[in-house]
């Protein structure tokens, strides 16, 4: 029970370290947050080793990939998440799908800013900015979309050489309806994670809303109907009087966190805010990475 506990608390930390470094790179922000976000999955990699030479049996996250190399395989996560949450009287209000991949084979800033070009190339509508520091350069893009945010982020460090660089792609909304399914199933998103990346992505699908207040629920009863609802079966759980996480594995998705015993790849968050208030319902796959 302890060790579960604690693989648990390990996971919830892993997700607030991803949120953190999501809100700092869709923010655009200054070079020396770029570095502390460097430093944060330092701190997120030996938190883990750590936790493995300790018995835990948790490793540092490591997706599976399909074998085909196309990116379909997450095309429709967001769209499986809204069905159930949706079928469970969940009124969601918001949604993120993030993608970011470590570039490899860079040597220069200068390969990077070409490699940024030709991106520039595919989206030429798209609003872009470039930011040079004497820490890092970082283009990012923002695309004139309406029904939600979708934003392209290009950057490099100065201090390293091979040069250190990411590519990072997020779309988020606060609103999942039929414009939003349709952008997610339909070729358009598939090309775009075709386009940016040169090769495979970690991807993080994560949803969230609110149970209705006409609904009253106990929270155990209400993980039970989403772990049905996904056709998953719990790896492990955090428990308590007002929140409850749960570590699942469902078939529905193709992401894994690759841990020795269990491969799961779904997390459920539940929070009540007590009698008479709100229920926050938060799931992710394979991870949950937005702030609840």
């Amino acid at each position: 029970m302890r060790n579960g506990k604690m693989f648990l608390y390990i996971v919830t930390i892993l997700s607030l370290i991803l949120v953190v470094i999501g809100n700092r790179t869709t923010e655009a922000t200054s070079g020396l947050d770029f570095l502390r976000a460097e430093k944060t999955i330092d701190v997120g990699k030996e938190l883990f080793q750590t936790s493995k030479r300790d018995g835990v049996g948790a490793t540092l996250v490591s997706l599976k990939k399909n074998t085909d190399g196309s990116q379909s395989i997450f095309q429709k996560d967001l769209v499986k998440m809204g069905k159930v949450l949706s079928a469970e009287d969940i009124l969601l209000d918001e949604w993120s799908f993030y993608a970011r991949e470590h570039v490899v084979g860079m040597e220069s800033v200068q390969e990077v800013q070409e490699y940024a070009d030709s991106l520039r190339r595919k989206f030429p509508d798209w609003e872009w900015s470039v930011t040079n520091t004497s820490q890092k350069w970082e283009v990012t893009a923002v695309s004139p979309s309406k029904h939600h945010k979708e934003m392209l982020q290009l950057m490099a460090t100065h201090t390293k050489q091979p040069v250190n660089a990411y590519i990072v792609y997020s779309v988020s909304g606060m609103e999942w309806n039929e414009s939003s399914q349709a952008f997610f199933t339909r070729d358009v998103f598939k090309n775009r994670l075709t386009d940016i990346f040169r090769g495979k992505p970690t991807v993080f699908s994560c949803m969230k809303g609110v149970i209705s207040d006409k609904i009253d629920k106990a929270l155990p009863v209400t993980v039970r109907s989403l772990l049905a609802g996904f056709d998953a079966k719990e790896v492990e759980a955090l428990k308590e009087e007002t929140f409850m996480s749960v570590s699942a594995i469902s078939p529905m998705f193709s992401g894994s966190i690759d841990e020795q015993k269990n491969n799961m790849n779904l997390q459920i968050g539940v929070r009540s805010e007590g009698l008479g208030g709100k229920t926050t319902v938060v799931v992710g796959t394979p991870i949950i990475t937005i702030e609840y």
